[in-house]
């Protein structure tokens, strides 16, 4: 049985951060380094995702505004796809956001799969855009309010 791990990463998991973003990004899609690696990671918590204590996945939450949350980057191994790791990436990131108390989180999916963000409640907005030489959708998810009386 294989086992997944999802955390908020720390400094340690940022090389191999680095080169699952390359992988995927880079080699597999075609993006160049620099819109790929934007200077915006510093301000942003990254997630790391491991299997069987492998690095094999990672998304980013960056904070757009005191309300708004953008859930980025979202990538995993291609020896890694097709196990639930983008979903359970994309629902910590959910997480990360809703604990800092945002409102809705917006993303710029890659057509292909907003499938899988659909089905966590994400909702398209607009037509279909290039980002990178890359179809791309905008969607949006309300978060539930968290207010405690």
């Amino acid at each position: 049985m294989n086992q997944i791990a999802i955390k908020t990463a720390s400094m340690q998991d940022w090389q191999n951060i680095q080169e699952i973003r390359r992988v995927v990004f880079q080699e597999e899609q075609g993006v160049d380094p620099a819109l790929e690696f934007d200077g915006q990671d510093a301000i942003a918590q990254q997630i790391i995702a491991y299997l069987n204590a492998q690095p094999v996945g990672t998304a980013r939450v960056r904070y757009l505004d005191a309300k708004t949350a953008k859930i980025e980057r979202l990538a995993v191994l291609s020896v890694a796809r097709g196990q639930g790791i983008g979903k359970q990436l994309m629902q910590k990131a959910i997480e990360l956001a809703t604990e800092q108390k945002m409102q809705e989180v917006v993303i710029h999916a890659q057509e292909y799969i907003k499938a899988l963000y659909q089905q966590l409640g994400f909702i398209q907005e607009g037509e279909t855009f290039d980002e990178a030489g890359i179809p791309h959708v905008k969607m949006r998810k309300k978060l539930t309010s968290n207010k405690r009386d």
